[in-house]
């Protein structure tokens, strides 16, 4: 006879903190509360572009498209939740959201879809997680990850690879050998949109998407490998999820661009449960889940504690 798993989500169950009703009705979808949230962020997004353009011609330019590619990378966030299918109820406008946010970042959106499944099946198993961030060993490894340069060169890598119609062995592990055709074909209409981009601005003689998408992406993205790091990275590489992930309590503001993302080893739990359910899924599981109270810096704070312990 074996025994049963204990995990945060049987643990609430049995001690009543949470019922299976309750959970039922938190797996509900809605197109309601995504769609609000989507007219938001095109206004946030809509006021970033306008700070860019009234800071043109001054050096104001340069923080105001630091402000614009905080806003643009978080398009991964919304993506993310795209690819489970829990911003709206219905299907289409996930796949629809989804690959937009895609062509913002730089990111087909079937790829991520298949990557993503194994980041949750095998969440933290070095060597089976595709999404795994390794801890780095040294000061230089974390500023390096923090750079970004590693981030898009992989990127960079993994579409021009994909539109030569290659996949790496990991990624043959993940995706469907149906869907390989379909892969490839995904990165070659990519990156000829973006050359369809470059081509239109170069016979217009008109390089505002320079300025307001491309300079800012590249100036936000460590941004977003600042936040990536907290939610797996410094855990224990260790299948339990009640171990190997981190929820990070932050601001509204910052809750609002991550699509409530911060809440993440409620959203390992339960993937199925939508972005705007997961602070109450929180309250329900806080007591049986690693939570960082000290938000992001808490978070980093502890990476850079186990580097420098083990530079010591």
């Amino acid at each position: 006879m074996t025994n049963a798993i204990v995990t945060p989500l049987t643990q609430a169950l049995a001690e009543g903190k949470l019922t299976r009703a309750e959970l039922k009705e938190l797996m509900q979808r809605s197109n309601g509360p995504g769609l609000v949230h989507l007219a938001l962020w095109l206004l946030l997004l809509a006021t970033t572009t306008t700070l860019v353009v009234l800071a043109w011609n001054s050096w104001l330019i340069w923080p105001a498209m630091f402000v614009q590619g905080v806003v643009l990378v978080h398009h991964f966030s919304l993506q993310h939740e795209c690819v489970h299918y829990t911003v709206f109820r219905t299907r289409w406008l996930n796949d629809l959201v989804g690959q937009v946010c895609g062509y913002i970042i730089l990111l087909p959106h079937r790829f991520f879809r298949y990557e993503h499944c194994d980041h949750h099946t095998y969440t933290q198993v070095t060597g089976q997680d595709p999404e795994q961030v390794p801890m780095p060993e040294t000061i230089w490894q974390y500023l390096l990850y923090l750079s970004a340069l590693p981030y898009w060169k992989t990127k960079f890598t993994e579409v021009f690879r994909h539109a030569m119609g290659r996949l790496s062995e990991t990624e043959k592990g993940f995706i469907p050998k149906v869907e390989h055709a379909a892969v490839y074909r995904d990165a070659r209409m990519m990156l000829g949109f973006y050359a369809a981009v470059i081509l239109g601005m170069a016979l217009t003689g008109w390089w505002g998407l320079i300025w307001l998408w491309f300079i800012p992406l590249l100036l936000g993205e460590p941004v977003m490998r600042f936040i990536r790091m907290t939610e797996h990275v410094g855990r224990p590489t260790v299948p339990q999820m009640h171990e190997n992930t981190r929820t990070s309590l932050v601001s509204l503001p910052l809750r609002f661009l991550c699509w409530n993302m911060n809440y993440h080893a409620e959203h390992h739990y339960v993937a199925s449960v939508p972005f705007h359910r997961l602070p109450v899924l929180h309250e329900k599981l806080r007591d049986h889940i690693f939570v960082e109270k000290g938000g992001y810096l808490g978070a980093h704070r502890d990476i850079l504690r186990q580097i420098f312990a083990r530079q010591a």
